[in-house]
C-alpha cells in the first residue's frame, strides 16, 4: 500500500473584517420580493415580526462592504480562516493534469459552513433582546449550527428537522440536543401546518418547504421568538462570503488562480459564499472564471425549474421571491443529500444564473457517491453527501482536462464532513442506493400552483 501524498493547506493571515455584498456590483439589480397580498415590493415592515431589524437592513442593503462586528469575528476566529487544500492525492488518483483545490469548511465546531451565518444571526437577535429562535433544517447541518450559535449567546433554539433526515441522521439531532436545542421531525403535530399535512399524508417524508412553514408559524405565534433561515435570503448569503474572500487570498498565496469555481447548491448559501467574490471579480475586473452550481438530479431546481415568483415555503407564508423553483408544494425524493432537497433557489443565485454569471448542472446520486469514495480514499476526508455533489463536478472537470490534455485549475467548496452521514455510505457500499430521476409528473403538478403575479 502506497503512502498518500501529503496535503498542504494555505492559511490566510486573518479572518475577513467585512462581508461582501454582490448586489452592489450587479449590472442589473435583482427583482425585489413582493407582498403576496398586493403584488407590490415588500418592505422591511412585512418581515419585521420574524427577523431582527439589523438583518432586514442587510437583506435590503446595496452597500458593497458590511463590517463584521467584533463579537462575531471573535467567534469566527475559533475556526476561521478555514484551510484551502491542494488535492494532490486526488489529482494523482484521477491521473489528471488539472490542479484541484478545495476550501474546507468542515473544520467548524458544527462540521460545516453554516456557523458563518448562524453566529451572525444569533448575535443580531441577541442584540435586539430576542430570547428564542425557531428554524428548520434538512440534513441537520443548519440546525446543529444554529444550536451551537444560540448556545454561545444564551438563546433558546427550536428546530424542525425534515422527517426523512431526522431518521437518516440521528447524530445530527444529538448534536442539537447537546448544545441545548429542541429538535422534532417535520411535519409535526405541534403546528397547524404540520397537523394539516399529516392528516393528508401520515407518511409524508417532509421537505424543507414544510419545515420552513412550521418554523415560521412557531415564530409568528410567540412574542419571544424570531425566525432564522440557513440559506436562500440575501443576508444569509452575505455572511457566507467570508469563504470566497479567504479563498481568493489563499489562492493568491498559492500562486494560482482558478479557471473554474464549483459549489453544491440547495438553497444557495455555501455556493454563494465561495463564488460571489469570484463573480464580483468577473463583473468589475473583467475576469472570466467559470462558475458552476451543482445540484442533485432528484431535485433539479436550477436545471429544470422555471424562473418565477414563488413562495419560499409550503404553507405560503413568506413573501414572493423570484427564483428558480419546482413549486412550493414539491416534495423531492428522499435522497441522502438532505440539505439539497429544496424546491427553490436563492433569489440572488437565481439572478446570477439567469444573467449568465454562472452555469448549473445536475448530477445523479450514484455518481456523486462514487466521487465521494474516490475523494475519501485519496484525500482521507469523508465528505457530506451535499459536498460530494461539488466533488462530483470537480472530478468531471478533472477528467475533461485529462481528455483534452490541458491544464485546468479547479476550486470547489467542501462545505462539510460526512461523519454523521455514514448510514448513507453504508447503503452505497452495500449497493442499496439508486439514482432518482427527477419526477416530472410531480414537478408539473407542483408548478400548476405557482402564484400569478401581474407583470412578473
Amino acid at each position: 500500500m502506497s503512502t498518500p501524498q501529503r496535503r498542504y493547506d494555505l492559511p490566510c493571515t486573518e479572518t475577513p473584517s467585512a462581508w461582501y455584498n454582490i448586489v452592489a456590483d450587479l449590472p442589473k439589480p435583482p427583482p425585489p420580493p413582493l407582498d403576496p397580498r398586493t403584488g407590490q415590493p415588500a418592505g422591511p415592515e412585512l418581515l419585521a415580526p420574524i427577523f431582527p431589524m439589523a438583518l432586514l437592513q442587510q437583506e435590503m442593503s446595496a452597500e458593497k462592504w458590511i463590517d463584521i462586528p467584533g463579537a462575531i469575528i471573535e467567534a469566527y476566529n475559533l475556526y476561521r480562516p478555514s484551510p484551502l487544500i491542494r488535492a494532490t492525492a486526488l489529482e494523482k488518483a484521477l491521473d489528471t493534469p488539472a490542479r484541484i483545490y478545495y476550501k474546507y469548511e468542515g473544520v467548524s465546531p458544527a462540521g460545516s459552513h453554516k456557523p458563518n451565518t448562524s453566529i451572525a444571526q444569533a448575535y443580531y437577535n441577541k442584540q435586539e433582546g430576542v430570547t428564542r429562535i425557531s428554524t428548520e433544517t434538512g440534513a441537520g447541518q443548519w440546525g446543529s449550527a444554529l444550536a451551537y450559535a444560540c448556545s454561545i449567546f444564551g438563546i433558546e433554539c427550536m428546530v424542525y428537522m425534515v422527517k426523512v433526515s431526522f431518521h437518516q441522521k440521528p447524530y445530527r439531532r444529538s448534536m442539537m440536543s447537546t448544545w441545548g436545542a429542541e429538535c422534532i421531525p417535520s411535519p409535526s403535530n405541534t403546528t397547524e401546518v404540520g397537523r394539516k399535512i399529516l392528516a393528508e399524508d401520515p407518511d409524508c417524508p417532509g421537505s424543507l418547504g414544510i419545515a420552513i412553514s412550521e418554523a415560521l408559524e412557531d415564530a409568528v405565534g410567540r412574542e419571544d421568538t424570531k425566525y432564522s433561515l440557513g440559506s436562500v435570503l440575501n443576508h444569509v448569503l452575505l455572511h457566507q462570503t467570508v469563504i470566497g474572500l479567504e479563498a481568493q487570498k489563499q489562492m493568491e498565496m498559492a500562486g494560482d488562480e482558478p479557471d473554474v469555481v464549483i459549489g453544491c447548491h440547495g438553497g444557495g448559501s455555501n455556493y454563494a459564499g465561495l463564488v460571489f467574490p469570484y463573480i464580483g471579480d468577473n463583473i468589475t475586473k473583467g475576469k472570466d472564471t467559470r462558475i458552476v452550481a451543482v445540484e442533485p438530479q432528484a431535485c433539479p431546481t436550477l436545471t429544470k425549474g422555471p424562473l418565477a415568483y414563488d413562495y419560499g415555503d409550503t404553507a405560503k407564508m413568506t413573501p414572493l421571491m423570484q427564483m428558480y423553483t419546482l413549486g412550493s408544494g414539491f416534495i423531492p425524493p428522499g435522497i441522502h443529500a438532505g440539505g439539497l432537497r429544496y424546491h427553490g433557489a436563492a433569489p440572488l443565485t437565481s439572478h446570477c444564473i439567469s444573467e449568465g454569471f454562472s452555469e448549473a448542472v445536475a448530477v445523479p446520486q450514484l455518481e456523486t457517491f462514487a466521487s465521494a469514495i474516490t475523494f475519501a480514499r485519496s484525500e482521507c476526508i469523508i465528505p457530506a453527501p451535499e459536498s460530494a455533489h461539488a466533488i462530483c463536478a470537480a472530478v468531471r472537470e478533472a477528467n475533461a482536462a485529462k481528455e483534452a490534455g490541458e491544464e485546468r485549475v479547479i476550486l470547489f467548496n467542501l462545505s462539510g464532513h460526512g461523519h454523521f452521514d455514514m448510514a448513507a455510505y453504508d447503503a452505497y457500499l452495500a449497493g442499496e442506493l439508486t439514482d432518482h430521476e427527477h419526477p416530472e409528473e410531480a414537478i408539473g403538478k407542483s408548478l400548476e400552483t405557482l402564484p400569478q403575479v401581474p407583470g412578473a
